[in-house]
């Protein structure tokens, strides 16, 4: 198969549920039925991320607030967006915004979203992971790099989003060889533009590549001009169905 270079980077665990990552709605003023959704008994999420203005916002948001109450209250795990900007933004931003979180919104851990990949970036990374996990006991640290890293990043971080952009890529991608070495539950794809007809296709393309946690869509970025993850697919209960149910371990 063209989006394979590995046959075993999906068989180190045989036993690990495929859930979501859900990359963060709109405003939940603006998308109150995504919102509740999330909150719905028995929807396989292994987390949300909370994204109030591009990163926590100047002053506490209480309809995010509630919103984020909400999914903790049901145990879903809610992760605050980082914008890191390739690198461009500094370290002390970052650390001022996950404080922000924490205060306002008692997010579970980040989402260090646009994360440089590169292994001179490495160091950097590194020590603002490492601050993020002393701010916040137990933080859960996702590292938004939409591509394969360098694999020393796999050491820094609970989990990788190696694979973030459009179907008509996807479905032609390949895994690195080197992600053979950890576990599906390392790995997370954010795919936008999924048609219906080729749902069981991305479900299969995430299992075989070894990616446990996924997220996918028919909306798309229209052309780069519009955010694709603001409202949920329009096959919400169908993929609820198919991956709640077990059928893409």
């Amino acid at each position: 198969m063209p989006h394979l270079t590995s046959t075993t980077a999906g068989t180190t665990s045989t036993d690990v549920r495929t859930g979501f990552g859900v990359p963060g709605y709109a405003h939940p003023l603006l998308a109150p039925t995504e919102w509740g959704e999330l909150a719905r008994p028995g929807t396989p999420l292994h987390w949300v991320v909370l994204n109030v203005a591009d990163g926590p916002g100047s002053r506490p948001d209480p309809h995010c607030l509630e919103a984020a109450g909400r999914l903790r209250n049901a145990g879903v795990r809610v992760l605050g967006r980082l914008e890191a900007v390739r690198g461009a933004r500094g370290f002390g931003e970052l650390v001022r915004d996950a404080n922000r979180y924490l205060d306002w919104y008692q997010v579970d851990g980040f989402l260090l979203d646009r994360c440089p990949s590169e292994h001179v970036c490495l160091p950097e990374v590194r020590r603002i992971v490492t601050t993020l996990r002393a701010v916040r006991d137990n933080a859960h640290i996702v590292l938004g790099h939409g591509t394969h890293p360098h694999p020393g990043y796999a050491e820094c971080a609970d989990q990788l989003v190696t694979y973030s952009g459009p179907w008509s890529d996807y479905r032609w991608s390949q895994v690195a060889e080197w992600t053979a070495d950890h576990p599906p539950e390392r790995f997370c794809h954010l795919v936008h533009g999924v048609p219906r007809p080729h749902l069981e296709e991305a479900l299969r393309i995430a299992r075989w590549q070894g990616a446990a946690t996924v997220w996918f869509t028919d909306r798309t970025d229209h052309g780069g001009r519009g955010d694709p993850w603001e409202t949920m697919p329009g096959y919400w209960d169908e993929i609820v169905s198919r991956i709640g149910t077990g059928v893409s371990e």
